[in-house]
């Protein structure tokens, strides 16, 4: 009596465990298959233009938030470089270089951070749209930045 209880017992178990695996190219498929081609946003999204004009209190409380909830992956200036970014196996643009956002509209930087993409949560409920549009303008800066800070001097210009 015992040997069909386990018989009855050991067959999910095989079922469940060993015939996938040993199923060639079964078990792995789902992780291998290639990710869908992103779609384009919609044009809404697109055409959304940028409300909010920034001030310098608008832009401090936009970099306290990027650095509550930003940094961490993204980096504190942008870079793509964060603490998680290689716990998480990331692969994320640098924003301090401009042609990281160079095709990408307001509109589209907001919906992103507003809706979140791939790993990244989204802000949700969670920000006002003010604080998300400052959020735009503050990504868009580490660029600025950098392009400042990387600059030359032209042929023939004197330093003071």
């Amino acid at each position: 009596m015992r040997k069909p209880m386990l018989v009855l017992l050991a067959a999910p178990v095989l079922v469940l465990f060993v015939v996938p695996f040993a199923l060639p190219g079964r078990a792995l498929a789902p992780q291998q298959a290639a990710a869908p081609a992103p779609t384009p946003p919609p044009a809404s999204v697109v055409n959304l233009v940028n409300p909010v004009k920034a001030t310098a209190e608008s832009q401090a409380h936009a970099k306290k938030v990027y650095g509550y909830d930003c940094a961490l992956c993204h980096g504190v200036n942008g870079n793509g470089k964060g603490d998680l970014v290689g716990d998480l196996k990331l692969s994320l643009k640098d924003y301090t270089d401009p042609a990281a956002l160079k095709g990408m509209s307001d509109g589209e930087l907001f919906t992103v951070i507003k809706d979140g993409k791939g790993q990244m949560p989204p802000e949700g409920d969670r920000g006002k749209p003010e604080d998300m549009w400052n959020l735009v303008i503050l990504v868009r800066s580490f660029a600025k930045k950098a392009d400042v800070a990387g600059a030359t001097p032209a042929a023939g210009a004197v330093r003071p």
